[in-house]
This record gives structure tokens, C-alpha cells and sequence, in this order.
């Protein structure tokens, strides 16, 4: 939902159901909207099935997307292998064989498809007969299917790619990418890579992986999302792991995304599995289906690459997905009783822009625009800046802090108050609150107990709710989040508190535990200490630990306790008491303007001429209209009125606009949202030719996907007046490219020639 408060105004009537008038000029006067009717997001929805006439039930099959249909090649029914090509058309939800011409691959099952341009690339796989079990083996050649002609056509390819099947397979930059897969006698990790851009110039090149790769395995999907690809669990040999990797395509490096900073309480990453699916969809990756574990679970996990962290938005085996524009769909699989299945089923994606509240508040953290108090820190008296609305709503010690410091200038300023003004002003200055450049007084408050670099660290967990890790295993980064937990025991924050040992206890190994148990103990950290012991008098640690030179330097008591813990070890105490995992932001944040901030709000908002207190730094870090009045100008009496053009917001408008300001709530009543489809239609009516592409690159850069949509629309209409605007050569790379694709989707060949004379 985008506001933008006394800044919107809108003159032309709109037709609901009418769609966009090729033939306008310059002004967008004459831009209508089809507000509906919208799918209900994140809900499945059942497809019609596949009619036997038209093509078996199946697992272990592929599907790909083109254009407006899904594609479904190979698998087998549980007694043949199948290489049938089948078309299902989204919009008509109806079944077909797809026309086809040449020689399709043989039958197989664990093959990959991908497409690229207007064609589909199907590799590898499994091939033979099943039935009888005869002539069984593992392929590793490559055939195109030309969804135009219906032509296939087999690649003939140098190289020496070992064949395989159950495998992995993308797109990315011209190239076919395989990683992994069943060789018929054991599981791979190898990488290789074509080019599908000349068929007679493409060979297989291995590439050299670097980093943590992940294991041999087999029977695991991959997806591509900002550049990078994704590889979630699958089959080790017997080991079967919930691991998520992400590959560098750039530097060919692997990563193991860790779960050890997951809070708990929080969703926790999908259960180990093998035979399912995952697509990418905007920033997030969603994983279905598959085995985990003898059962097969029906539930969807949703991972959002941005900040790191698994959801469950809302059971079969060898099924596969697809994506086409805002919504996978799943087809066949293996169900109960090992029967082969012919459904098809629709998962509609949301295309709301992301929520940035987390980003936002830690923008303003990093940005330290609008600051009203200053933390003195130490013995060395280091000072930290920061925000009394995101302060006192976050931590009850630091606002209990801030109320004394508060108290006690008001006590100054009375006592200061009779004397001269220019005594008085030089006394302000020397007493506690100064004068900064940044604005208004800051309040002063001076924390002894805490040094700069932990504080920093704490700050930045109250405004984002998460906290930057440092290099994991390193002693120095260890002990740096060691002190962040003394200082999250001191000011009582238990869900920080959690994140810190989470963190630790992932951390700690054979060349830091006696460090990390020596500082624990200094710190008088209990929980770490009894963890530290723990892992020394393990039987597969112990005699290396103590063979080390840290061992020889350590305090005898420590020693001491060492070998009497490896002699007796205590007994374990198991509590069922449930663990305090603490307030979210997003808590703290509904908290705040629901009244327990009241005290510190700084600004007031006019509703037709209704007062609503509110708090300056919190509204500029959520609105870049409030952002930019504050850092030009701030009214004098400090209110601000709010209006959409002539339009005032009924109160409850207004009050959704502040819960989705404060925490991101997205939930209003229907009145609410009706305003909010006359702002996006105001919003709309005001692009034009000269405005359009600054406002796709705001519109890219909030990932409102429906309003660069709308843009990208309008300069495919309009590309002769818009190909002659300065900003266009501006442009980065990616939304150059996102143009040039909406052009080639839109325009015939002849009018790209007739538009490029007039570039």
C-alpha cells in the first residue's frame, strides 16, 4: 500500500473493466484498471485432471512453463516409461497432446527440462523398459523441442559428462547448469555446463566448484532466485539432509545457509526429504511435497532469501512444478499406495509489494537521519546515536534510562531558566543536551555498563530484529556476540538472549571452546560455560582439547573442573517449562501505537482537524513523503495534515495507514481497501510519457510489481517518445533489459525496425 499524504489528486473518471487505449499521446488521461476479479493468495485451488485419453497418470515426470500453458514430458505410470509431450492451457484449464514432428527422446523418467528462448531442452534421465526390466541405463544426451514448430531435434555434444539421472538442472546466462545426480552406481556433486545459444559451436565444460559443496545426492531440485541457485535437501546416499545451499554463479561459490540463527519458537526450516519440488517466485522459494521421513507431507514452506528465514504460508512424491506469471502449479507425483497421479493443482503466489518494515527501521539505523538521543558508553565515553520512538518501544531498561536522562534535563533547563540567556545557553551546552547538526537537541544518556562495538550490535537487533553474524568459528567474533549476550542478560532481552547462545553454541569448535569457555566463565555466562564442558568431555574431543597449548595456559579451576567433569558427569535436569523467546518488532512496533509510546511522540498528525500524536523518525523511515518534509522542513507547530488531494480518509483509513506505518499490518476492512485501489488508480493516472521511467525505478525498487507492470506497459506503447528521454540511458542493466523483454513480447519485428531509426 503506497500513501502519500496532501500529494495525490485525481480528474478523470474511470471505466472498472476497460482496458488500455493504444492510441493515446503524451497524457495518460484516457489510462483505465481492471480492478478483478483477483484469486484468493496462497490458497491451492484443483485444477481439472488429466484425461486418461489424453495421457496416463505419471511421477517422476517434467513440467515446464511457455507463455500460457504448462508442458509435461516423460516419467511413468508404474509399468512403462513414458516419453509423451502433454499441454495444458492456464487459461482455458484444458488438456492436450502437444503437436510434435522428428524423433522425441526414448522414454525415460528423472530426466530435467528447461526452457530457453521459445524451446524446451530435455537432458539425461533414466531409460529402458521397467516393465521387464531390460535394457536399463542412464543417458546424458540432449534433445530440443521447438514449442513453435513442435520440432525435436536431438543436440549431438562433445564432451565427457558421465550420463545421469535425478539430477539438477537450470537456465542461467545463456547455459544449461547440471549439478549432481545417479550415475547408476553412485551419487554425484560434479557441476557442468552448455551453451544453448549455437548448437554447433556447444560442448560440455565441467566447472570448478569452490566453497562448502554440498554432498553427492540425488533426487533434489534446484531453482534460480537474484542471481544465485538454490539446492534444497535430497537424497546422500543413506543420508537424507534438510540443507540449503545457494551457488554463486559469478565465482562458482557454494554456501550453506545455516539454521543455527533461527530463534526458537520461530518456523522452522522444512523436515529432510527427497522427490519434491521448488520454484522461485519474486525473493521467495517455496518447497513442496516429497518424502520425508516414510510420510509425505502436504505442507508448503516458503523461504525468503532476503532475510534468511523459513514460513509456512498455508503429499505426494515425484511430482513436478511450474511457474507461470503469479502462480505454480503441480502436476501427477507419486500418492498413497504408490498409485501415479494425473492432477492438477494451482498455488496462487501474492503480488503485494514486500513489507520492507524490518528494512525501513534499519535504514534509519544505518542512516542515523533524524537522531534525538545520544548514548555515552563506557569508561571511554563513546557515543552511539539513535531514536527514543525505536528505543523505548524495543527495550523497557534503555527506556527506563531514557526517562531519568529526560527528567533530569527538564530539571536543568528550570534551574537555568532564571539566569541570564546567555549563561544559560553556555551552561546547556557543557551540562547534557547539545547542539548537533543533524537537528534538534539530543538527550544524552550515559550507559556505563556498556562498551561501543556490542551496543552497536544490540542497536541494531532492536531496530531489525536480527543481528549481522560475524565470520562463524572465529574467536574474536565469538567473543564480540558474548558480550552482546552479557549486555541482552543485563537489559532484558530474552528474544536477543536467544539469537546470542543460538549462535554460539553453533560456533563453538575444537580450536575456540577453552576460549570461549575461559570468557564465559569470566563473564559469569553459566549457560555457555556448562556448553563449553559439555563439548570438551566428549569422547571424540576430549584427548585433542587437551593436548592443545591453550589447554597448558588455562586457569587451574578450570582445569579442575574439566577432569572432574570427564570423571563424573552432572546429571541432566529436563525442564518442561516453555522458553521466553520475547517481543518482536513487530510487537513492540503494535505496542507503540497503540498507546505505550504515547509519552515519546514528537509530531501530530491533523485529520480534518482531529490531532493523532505520532512519532517523526518512525514516519520518515516508512514514508519517503515524510522523510523528505522532515529532512526540508518541519512545520513550526509540529502538525502535519493528512489528505489524499481534496480527499480526507475516513478515520479508519487513517488508522490502517498507521498500522501498516508502525507494523506492517496489511489487513484492513473493505472500505480500507477500496481506498487503497484509488490510490493505486490516482497513482496510475498520474504517469505519464515524462515521468514514466523514474517511476519504475521506484516502483522496482519498493517491488511494486503491479506498477512497473503498468509502466513497462506504457513504454512499450509509447517507446518512440519515451526511447528520446535522457533517463532512458540512465537506466541500469536489469530494468533495461526487463524493457527490451516487454518489447519483444509486444511488438512485431517489423515496428522494433521502424523504432529503432528513431532512437
Amino acid at each position: 500500500m503506497s500513501w502519500f499524504p496532501g500529494a495525490m489528486s485525481c480528474k478523470s473518471k474511470v471505466a472498472p473493466s476497460v482496458d488500455f487505449d493504444h492510441s493515446c499521446s503524451d497524457s495518460v488521461e484516457y489510462l483505465t484498471l481492471n480492478f478483478g476479479p483477483f484469486e484468493t493468495v496462497h490458497r491451492w485451488r484443483r485444477l481439472p485432471p488429466c484425461d486418461e485419453f489424453v495421457g496416463a497418470r505419471r511421477s517422476k515426470h517434467t513440467v515446464v512453463a511457455y507463455r500460457d500453458a504448462i508442458y509435461v514430458f516423460g516419467g511413468d505410470n508404474g509399468k512403462n516409461m513414458l516419453n509423451d509431450l502433454l499441454r495444458f492451457d492456464v487459461k482455458d484449464c484444458s488438456w492436450c497432446r502437444a503437436f510434435t514432428t522428428g524423433t522425441p527422446p526414448a522414454p525415460r523418467y528423472h530426466h530435467s527440462a528447461v526452457v530457453y528462448g521459445s524451446s524446451m531442452f530435455v537432458f539425461g534421465g533414466y531409460t529402458g523398459d521397467i516393465y521387464s526390466n531390460s535394457n536399463l541405463k542412464n543417458k546424458n544426451d540432449l534433445f530440443e523441442y521447438k514449442f513453435a514448430t513442435g520440432q525435436w531435434t536431438e543436440w549431438k555434444v562433445e564432451g565427457r559428462l558421465v550420463a545421469r539421472s535425478a539430477h539438477g538442472a537450470t537456465v542461467y546466462n545463456d547455459k544449461l547448469w547440471i549439478f549432481a545426480g545417479y550415475d547408476g552406481n553412485a551419487r554425484l556433486n560434479d557441476m557442468w555446463t552448455i551453451s544453448l545459444q549455437d548448437r554447433e559451436q556447444a560442448c560440455w565444460e565441467e566447472i570448478e566448484q569452490s566453497g562448502e559443496i554440498p554432498p553427492s545426492c540425488c533426487n533434489f531440485p534446484v531453482a534460480v532466485c537474484q542471481d544465485k541457485m538454490f539446492v534444497f535437501s535430497g537424497q546422500s546416499g543413506a543420508k537424507i539432509t534438510n540443507n540449503l545451499f545457494q551457488f554463486e554463479f559469478k565465482g562458482h561459490m557454494w554456501t550453506r545457509i545455516p539454521t543455527e540463527h533461527l530463534l526458537r519458537g520461530s518456523p522452522p526450516p522444512p523436515q529432510r526429504r527427497y522427490g519434491h519440488t521448488m520454484v522461485a517466485f519474486d525473493r521467495h522459494l517455496y518447497v513442496f511435497g516429497g518424502a520425508a521421513d516414510n510420510t509425505l507431507p502436504n505442507e508448503l514452506h516458503c523461504y525468503d532469501v532476503d532475510s534468511q528465514t523459513w514460513e509456512m504460508p498455508s503429499g505426494r512424491l515425484f511430482h513436478a512444478a511450474a511457474v507461470i506469471h503469479d502462480a505454480m502449479y503441480i502436476f501427477g507425483g507419486t500418492v498413497d499406495n504408490n498409485v501415479r497421479s494425473g492432477e492438477m493443482y494451482r498455488f496462487q503466489f501474492s503480488c503485494y509489494p514486500k513489507c520492507t518494515l524490518h528494512e525501513d527501521y534499519g535504514k534509519l539505523w544505518e542512516n542515523r537521519q533524524f537522531c534525538d538521543v545520544e548514548f555515552i558508553l563506557g569508561e571511554r565515553e563513546e557515543k552511539v546515536l539513535g531514536h527514543i520512538a525505536i528505543v523505548t518501544a524495543r527495550c523497557k531498561w534503555l527506556r527506563k534510562k531514557i526517562l531519568q536522562a529526560r527528567d533530569r534535563q527538564k530539571q536543568r533547563s528550570k534551574q537555568e531558566g532564571s539566569e541570564e540567556s546567555e549563561e544559560s545557553g553556555c551552561q546547556k551546552e557543557s551540562s547534557g543536551s547539545k547542539s548537533s547538526s543533524r537537528g534538534p537537541l539530543l538527550l544524552q544518556v550515559a550507559i556505563r555498563e556498556a562498551d561501543a562495538q556490542p551496543f552497536e550490535v544490540l542497536m541494531q537487533f532492536l531496530y531489525t530484529d536480527k543481528i549481522q553474524y560475524p565470520r562463524r568459528g572465529h574467536v574474536q567474533d565469538v567473543l564480540l556476540i558474548m558480550d552482546v549476550y552479557k549486555l541482552a542478560l543485563s537489559f532484558k532481552l530474552s528474544r536477543l538472549e536467544q539469537l546470542c547462545v543460538q549462535y554460539i553454541e553453533a560456533s563453538v569448535d575444537l580450536q575456540n571452546v577453552l576460549s570461549v569457555c575461559e570468557n564465559a566463565d569470566k563473564l559469569q555466562l553459566d549457560q555457555l560455560k556448562e556448553h563449553c564442558l559439555n563439548f570438551v568431555v566428549k569422547e571424540s574431543h576430549f584427548n585433542q582439547v587437551i593436548m592443545t597449548k591453550e589447554f597448558e595456559h588455562l586457569s587451574t579451576p578450570l582445569i579442575v573442573e574439566i577432569v572432574r567433569r570427564k570423571q563424573q558427569p552432572p546429571l541432566r535436569i529436563y525442564s518442561d517449562q516453555p522458553v521466553d523467546i520475547g517481543t518482536s518488532l513487530v510487537q513492540d512496533m503494535k505496542a507503540c501505537l497503540e498507546g505505550a509510546g504515547y509519552e515519546f511522540c514528537d509530531i501530530i498528525l491533523l485529520l480534518d482537524g482531529h490531532p493523532r500524536p505520532a512519532h517523526k523518525a518512525i514516519l520518515a523511515a516508512r514514508s519517503s513523503y515524510f522523510e523528505a518534509m522532515f529532512r526540508s522542513f518541519m512545520p513550526e507547530d509540529g502538525q502535519v495534515n493528512i489528505s489524499i488531494g481534496e480527499m480526507v480518509p475516513s478515520t479508519q483509513a487513517f488508522e490502517s495507514m498507521l498500522r501498516y506505518i508502525y507494523y506492517g499490518d496489511v489487513n484492513m476492512p473493505p472500505e480500507d481497501s477500496l481506498l487503497q485501489a484509488y490510490c493505486k488508480q490516482n497513482l496510475e493516472m498520474n504517469v505519464t510519457v515524462e515521468n514514466v521511467l523514474q517511476i519504475m525505478e521506484a516502483a522496482d525498487k519498493t517491488q511494486a510489481l503491479d506498477m512497473k507492470k503498468h509502466c513497462l506497459h506504457i513504454i512499450v506503447h509509447q517507446f518512440t517518445k519515451v526511447s528520446k528521454l535522457p533517463n532512458l540511458r540512465s537506466l541500469s542493466q536489469p530494468l533495461l533489459l526487463d524493457i527490451i523483454d516487454s518489447l519483444a513480447s509486444h511488438i512485431s519485428d517489423k515496428e522494433c525496425t521502424e523504432m529503432s531509426s528513431d532512437i
